[in-house]
């Protein structure tokens, strides 16, 4: 499958995709975070015949839905005994988070949630790639986050939110 991509200036970004069934779809990401999706008609690839539109939480849902992290097909079993439960999110700090103004090693978020920060991309889109124990969280980082997925929700619920303990 090709997928054709383009900005759209004061909009955001359209992404346009094929199928090997010949279905086409349309997924535009507004700079706001929202998603619509577009479903055209198999003999006239200019007529959309249904469409969709979600916020960024429900999109990475669904994206995780996708992408095999709520339920793996029979095919993928092989890859499940490599990662058991490990999954990889991304999660954006708020505002009156406890994280917010700590360095990682003061949050020691290896030791006290077994989880490790891969990435932390910034709000300007800069990134930092394996962040180290100095590197302080700011609200509206976000945090591209590995571990298992009970302990991914205790960090998140902890120290990721306003309204952490």
């Amino acid at each position: 499958m090709e997928i054709r991509e383009g900005d759209l200036p004061g909009i955001g970004r359209k992404f346009e995709a094929v199928t090997d069934n010949n279905d086409k779809i349309v997924v535009i990401v507004h700079d706001d975070g929202r998603r619509e999706v577009y479903h055209y008609d198999d003999d006239d690839h200019e007529e959309s015949i249904s469409n969709i539109t979600m916020n960024d939480a429900e999109a990475r849902q669904i994206a995780a839905i996708l992408g095999g992290m709520a339920y793996k097909p029979k095919a993928m079993e092989h890859m499940e005994l490599a990662f058991d439960d490990l999954i990889i999110e991304w999660f954006k700090v708020e505002k009156h988070a406890p994280a917010v103004n700590q360095s990682i090693g003061e949050i020691d978020v290896r030791s006290n949630y077994s989880i490790t920060i891969i990435a932390i991309i910034k709000k300007n889109k800069t990134k930092q790639l394996t962040p180290g124990p100095d590197y302080v969280i700011e609200a509206g980082d976000t945090l591209v986050l590995s571990g298992e997925r009970k302990d991914m929700k205790n960090i998140i619920q902890d120290l990721l939110t306003g309204k952490g303990g």
